[in-house]
């Protein structure tokens, strides 16, 4: 059964979210406060890059189901179930910013005030444990002076999309959580995803919160965890890339997110982390793991600069190419990228960087800007008489390089591969000093 769905707020999990549901049949107003992103959305016109989403608009744009307005309160009046998806922030202790919550949750309260009919408010944002039922729930009820249960319902919709991927991955989930907090409310979620066959778990508010947060902190410390072990094989002339081949074939270990390179960033990780560990420690219950992984991802990416100087020397005047600037590839996303504590650093050494990336180029230009930095649009430009390379992102226009094209380029032979995704065979073949994360030196003594 086709749902009248508004989206409080259109940023990368909102505008995804309602195309998803729109291209499901559901007619989905998205709200955003920005007049640009809204006329971009109602052309058809994708505001952020993500493959497969620019389609998506066009077709449920084309068929009436998909609009985007300024207006809120019309929207909310409009809809059957409102979602609130607008952003959490990191403040700078590391502690969540739920402003923008708490606005959205005024606005619908407000304008529930005068609603005749039942509507279902979804927390779709990622908030801590807690959110949903003593602040958005407490907010609606003051503001409508209605209440949870009788006159309108709740629930949490946890996000679970991958950059690069959120499309496939919303139309294609693993699973499906929904914290309500009754019946009715549950039901209301559920039915937008009938069109899935995924296990749906039903739970509470509070519940649903945590599972976002547990689930992105277990592979956010997958990751540290592998990264830390890479460190240690340098040390020990092993190469991190078999041991993390031999653990994941425990099946209670498994392959993924085992791959030991620069460090995690992004719009969730780096964030959810901070906001689970503040919240902990909050609680009187601080929660060491997660302090230990934000530690180990914070210097990781520095690692490829320490390569780097153990093979150059001092970086003074050298000039470094890296190789990608969004967090992971597929998209333009800078938050927390790696390649920002890695640049800064070169030029902080005296380096002269030259830095390309497919698509992040604009965006990486608003948060990194040097007379020592360059940016370029092309690999040969970028690698064209540089003393070494640092790879950060693992881009497939950049995996498909090879030893001879890089040796023309550049005027000199080191190679820093801070993803691991060459094989080093290869470039050793070709007289270029390759270094990746967490391969130690064959003749290394030290041990």
């Amino acid at each position: 059964m086709s749902k009248k769905v508004a989206m409080i707020g259109a940023g990368y999990v909102g505008l995804v979210t309602g195309a998803c549901f729109a291209s499901q049949g559901h007619r989905v107003i998205c709200v955003d406060v920005v007049p640009e992103k809204v006329e971009q959305i109602n052309a058809g016109i994708t505001p952020i890059f993500e493959p497969g989403l620019e389609d998506l608009l066009t077709h449920t744009r084309s068929e009436g189901l998909l609009n985007a307005t300024l207006d809120a309160v019309s929207a909310i009046k409009e809809a059957e179930l409102v979602f609130i998806a607008v952003p959490t922030p990191s403040k700078e202790d590391g502690s969540i910013d739920l402003s923008f919550v708490e606005e959205a949750s005024h606005t619908i309260g407000r304008t529930l005030k005068e609603a005749e009919h039942w509507k279902t408010i979804v927390v779709k944002s990622t908030v801590v444990p807690g959110t949903t039922e003593n602040i958005v729930g407490k907010i609606i009820e003051e503001e409508s002076g209605k209440k949870r249960g009788a006159d309108f319902g709740l629930a949490m919709n946890p996000e679970f999309l991958k950059e690069g991927k959120a499309v496939e991955d919303f139309l294609n989930p693993d699973r499906v959580v929904i914290g309500a907090i009754d019946p009715k409310s549950f039901d209301e979620v559920k039915a937008l995803y009938e069109w899935t066959e995924a296990p749906v778990l039903k739970t509470t508010p509070t519940t649903a919160e945590l599972i976002k947060y547990a689930a992105n902190s277990f592979l956010a410390m997958k990751i540290s965890f592998i990264n830390e072990i890479a460190n240690y094989c340098e040390l020990l002339g092993v190469d991190v890339s078999e041991v993390a081949q031999g653990i994941g074939l425990d099946e209670r270990i498994s392959p993924k997110f085992l791959r030991a390179g620069a460090g995690f960033g992004g719009s969730c990780f780096p964030k959810d982390v901070a906001a689970l560990y503040s919240h902990s420690k909050h609680l009187g219950r601080e929660m060491r793991l997660l302090k230990a992984t934000l530690e180990v991802n914070k210097r990781q990416p520095l690692r490829t600069v320490e390569l780097l100087r153990e093979e150059i020397g001092a970086l003074t005047e050298k000039s470094i190419a890296v190789l990608g600037l969004a967090f992971k590839p597929d998209t333009d996303d800078m938050r927390e990228a790696a390649s920002i504590p890695i640049i800064r650093k070169l030029i902080e050494e005296g380096a002269m960087v030259k830095a390309t990336d497919p698509i992040a180029i604009p965006n990486a230009q608003k948060i990194l800007s040097h007379s020592n930095l360059e940016y370029y649009e092309t690999i040969s430009d970028t690698l064209k008489n540089t003393d070494a390379l640092i790879l950060v992102t693992e881009w497939e226009m950049f995996k498909q390089l090879t030893p001879l094209e890089i040796k023309s380029l550049m005027r000199g032979n080191i190679v820093i591969d801070g993803r691991r995704v060459w094989k080093p065979e290869l470039f050793q073949k070709h007289g270029l000093i390759y270094r990746g994360i967490g391969l130690g030196r064959r003749d290394n003594k030290s041990i």
